[in-house]
């Protein structure tokens, strides 16, 4: 897989990420008065980077493995089994009524994560860029 194919995934995926995660903001903050309502939030980045990581992480001793039922001592995980996870937040409540979302910090979230998807929208389109650039020159 060339750079260019796997940055323009990478950039994909996130996108995608950052549609699931603007559901899941709207919807904490639609339910924000429903008494006993927990708040939700989408986890990628850090287990894409842990991936990515991976990659580049070589043991300074490496095993050889002789035998199919022998462990390696270094696991390279693939960076397209990555997949966003919905975690409801249990630990904190904000209000009376158990109802743990602050639709101030939801907002916010909204937000970022709309400047986070204008960013990735540019960066992909940067990288379509580099290419028009070198077959137009």
């Amino acid at each position: 897989m060339t750079n260019f194919e796997k940055t323009l995934d990478i950039v994909h995926r996130a996108m995608d990420v950052s549609v699931i995660r603007r559901n899941v903001i709207a919807n904490n903050i639609a339910n924000a008065e429903v008494p006993n309502f927990k708040r939700s939030e989408v986890n990628f980045e850090s287990q894409l980077k842990r991936a990515l990581d991976s990659e580049q992480q070589k043991p300074v001793l490496d095993l050889v493995i002789t035998d199919p039922k022998h462990i390696s001592n270094h696991m390279e995980k693939d960076y397209r089994d990555v997949a966003p996870r919905r975690v409801l937040d249990y630990v904190s409540q904000s209000k009376n009524n158990g109802n743990n979302v602050d639709a101030e910090e939801e907002m916010t979230l909204a937000l970022q994560n709309q400047m986070l998807y204008m960013m990735l929208a540019g960066a992909a389109s940067f990288e379509f860029s580099q290419v028009n650039m070198v077959l137009r020159g």
